[in-house]
């Protein structure tokens, strides 16, 4: 086959020699009857030995698998955190299996990540309540005196829906391998500077030109973190000598994941109930509902893998002139006015691949050498410096993919002097931007802190910081804006911005009306462009747009 027709369809081709590796490994008698999304699952190392692309086809239908009671959907007696449930005497069966707050609340990845293609963002009906996994179920009922079974919190008080969940909207993976990969790098920078303060001295933590505040190596060996900013407090955890690690963590609003991986092993067990063997064990059945190793770890590598090569969101301008000069000047102020200081484009550099020594940033390989082994949301498998199967499934090789390859979904990202520019508008930096910082009556902030240990203090104190939101790809992923998803306009969520984006939102109120209107134009641009776009800037019927055109201007003074 050509790399033309490979371009053309690819997922066609790759689908059809799975399905027929599949079905040759099966006996039609033995699916006779049987009511299951996936009739056969990778086994473990398998992922090393099959084409990448079938690899992350199949990725793609553990996405978009509708999975079943048949193949270990549901968990009768664990929690959406993998904890056993408080009441072992009411298991999670029917009619109690499924619960939209506390969960499990979907059959499919591709339930809530629908729009506008699937991987990608959701409508509000979509919204996420994380944290109220905690419960078994959810019910407000105050004659249920048992803790965290379902209307009573680790503090033994009775919860509401304002202050028992942080509700939150449904985001897009799509371009997600690319921003993983930027956090690695900037955790690597992080860390390097970490690592050559002697005690004693302070430094500047700075990644692709993001300030992340001051670092104390204390002349005791102690470290300081209080003047350090917009990490999560996991990252910056420090007991004795110790170092805080760091890490960057992309995903979650609140900057509270490391990897994609780390994301889809706590996500198949909170929404579907579906338990992965790297998280809960091999052969183990911690949910009692009679099956084991619910997804392997092949599985894992391949769903990740999926999610990691989506396609990058793009532009979409339409052959309308007022449109496309609105366009450009809008983009032009939104710089202008501060916007781009944190809505950041960021490059993926050659020189830099933590775990990968010799590789340029953008081959993004399974698994992310910062998945955490212990600790909330863990264990993830782990990076291993020896070959398949030494130690595994704890730790495996790197298996790696070229974001850049044109065999994968398009539009794509492309190296230009050893960069890959990446502009997802973001600073992977958490921010205040409520007007009050005060969680208790902002609603702007959360009731709960996911960063904090679930009951303590600080996990109620509540939570007003928030990853600068990835504005790539953001319009057209279910009409829902900001974090919460409560707006139905981008405008409204501009209009929100106080806090640290004080500045740049009384900028825009004091713009004239119409250089608002083309602010607001260039936001509606930003959107998850048509399967198998080739550009990153199309018109309204698909068709690759050149941008800006070579008579385009933006100096219309308006």
């Amino acid at each position: 086959m050509t790399n033309t027709q490979l371009r053309t369809c690819p997922w066609l081709v790759v689908l059809s020699s799975f399905i027929a590796i599949a079905a040759s490994g099966q006996g039609s008698s033995s699916q006779v009857g049987r009511e299951v999304a996936i009739p056969a699952h990778l086994q473990d190392g398998e992922e090393f030995t099959i084409p990448k692309l079938q690899l992350v086809q199949f990725g793609a239908q553990l996405f978009n698998a509708k999975f079943t009671v048949q193949e270990g959907a549901g968990r009768p007696m664990t929690k959406g955190t993998g904890a056993p449930i408080s009441d072992s005497s009411s298991p999670l069966v029917f009619p109690r299996n499924f619960d939209r707050i506390s969960s499990p609340d979907a059959n499919s990845c591709s339930g809530c990540h629908n729009a506008p293609v699937p991987g990608a963002g959701g409508d509000r009906v979509t919204e996420v309540f994380v944290l109220a996994q905690r419960f078994d179920r959810l019910t407000f009922d105050h004659n249920d005196g048992i803790t965290t079974r379902g209307a009573v919190d680790e503090s033994g008080k009775l919860v509401t829906l304002e202050n028992a969940t942080n509700d939150r909207k449904t985001v897009g993976m799509n371009g997600s391998g690319f921003v993983e990969m930027l956090a690695r790098q900037m955790t690597a920078d992080l860390q390097a500077e970490r690592d050559a303060t002697v005690p004693g001295n302070s430094t500047q933590l700075m990644s692709k030109g993001v300030l992340f505040g001051i670092l104390t190596h204390n002349a005791d060996g102690t470290w300081n973190t209080s003047r350090v900013q917009g990490l999560a407090a996991p990252s910056l955890s420090t007991k004795g000598t110790t170092p805080p690690s760091l890490i960057i963590r992309p995903l979650h609003q609140a900057g509270n994941v490391v990897s994609i991986r780390q994301f889809s092993n706590n996500a198949f067990n909170h929404h579907h109930g579906m338990q992965s063997e790297e998280r809960f064990g091999l052969n183990a059945d911690p949910d009692g509902d009679g099956f084991t190793n619910e997804l392997t770890v092949a599985d894992l590598t391949a769903v990740s893998m999926y999610q990691a090569t989506l396609s990058v969101p793009g532009r979409v301008i339409p052959n309308d002139r007022a449109v496309e000069q609105a366009n450009l000047v809008g983009e032009a102020v939104f710089n202008k006015i501060g916007c781009a200081a944190c809505h950041a484009t960021l490059p993926l550099t050659s020189n830099s691949n933590p775990g990968l020594s010799g590789q340029p940033g953008w081959i993004y390989f399974e698994p992310n050498p910062y998945n955490p082994a212990t600790g909330p949301n863990s264990p993830n498998l782990q990076l291993g410096r020896t070959n398949y199967p030494a130690n595994y499934p704890v730790s495996a090789p790197a298996l790696t993919v070229d974001l850049t390859s044109n065999l994968l979904p398009l539009p794509r990202l492309r190296a230009r002097d050893e960069l890959v520019l990446v502009p997802a508008f973001t600073d992977l930096k958490l921010h205040d931007i409520s007007a009050t910082s005060d969680p208790k009556t902002d609603p702007e902030c959360e009731p709960l802190d996911q960063n904090q240990p679930a009951g303590s203090p600080g996990f109620f104190a509540g939570n007003c910081k928030f990853i600068t939101r990835k504005l790539w790809g953001f319009y057209n992923q279910g009409g829902a804006f900001m974090h919460h998803g409560k707006f139905t306009t981008a405008r409204e969520a501009v209009e929100a911005h106080h806090g640290e984006a004080e500045d740049s939102r009384t900028k825009f109120e004091q713009l004239s009306s119409e250089k608002q209107g083309d602010v607001i134009e260039f936001l509606k641009s930003l959107q998850v462009l048509p399967p198998g776009s080739k550009s990153l800037v199309v018109d309204e019927h698909g068709n690759p747009k050149e941008w800006p055109s070579s008579a385009d201007s933006p100096g219309d003074e308006r």
